[in-house]
């Protein structure tokens, strides 16, 4: 007979996630070993142990888990029949919003997930492409007929939308400057601003 799950399970589980984030963030995933990640958490290390088998394990959690935080939270994002332009504001915001509280598991996401399999890389790199599939249908229904002429584009546009909000965490200081509403306006109206650019320069020079 199964052993039944504790009744905390996954409140120590997110616990332990978000602490061991934090640590590997700080420390770097390839000097910290599993018994300093036990003792940042305040558990023993037969703990960890007891939900991962591995560091590697636990670091891949640990990314899963805050993809899947983040596709969820965009995926959901309706545009109550809005135009693609507030839709693409909303998509941002939210965007931003997750990140909010998760620069250790940004940071871990850029720096660390080299160390792990070639088979959980691409797990990750599943749910990475339909968080920016998501972006990229939003940004192509803005521009169809533009973008439908310069399919080349749409992939490089999403992406350069991505380089600036995936970067906020380097310099943003809570409370002071922009908050992240308004960054998040902000970046929209960039690219925006840029894609209208690059569709009136393609139809100048179409004419």
């Amino acid at each position: 007979m199964a052993r039944p799950i504790a009744k905390d399970h996954y409140e120590k589980r997110a616990a332990i996630l978000k602490k061991a984030a934090g640590y590997f963030a700080d420390h770097g995933y390839d000097r910290a070993s599993v018994s300093q990640v036990a003792q940042a958490c305040g558990i023993s290390k037969s703990l960890i142990y007891h939900y991962y088998g591995s560091k590697k394990l636990l670091l891949f959690d640990i990314l899963h888990s805050h993809l899947t935080l983040v596709h969820d939270a965009v995926a959901t994002v309706s545009n109550h029949d809005e135009d693609p332009e507030a839709h693409l504001r909303h998509l941002v915001g939210e965007l931003l919003m997750t990140y909010r509280g998760a620069d250790a598991e940004h940071r871990l996401q850029l720096q660390s997930s080299t160390a792990l399999s070639p088979e959980q890389q691409q797990d990750l790199a599943t749910i990475q492409r339909k968080i920016v599939s998501i972006f990229a249908n939003t940004i192509q229904s803005i521009a169809p007929d533009y973008l439908r002429g310069e399919p080349i584009l749409l992939r490089p546009i999403t992406m350069s939308l991505f380089g600036i909000l995936n970067w906020f965490y380097l310099w943003h200081q809570p409370g002071r400057g922009l908050t992240r509403s308004a960054y998040a306006n902000m970046a929209t109206d960039i690219l925006l601003g840029g894609l209208e650019r690059l569709h009136r320069q393609t139809s100048t020079l179409k004419t």
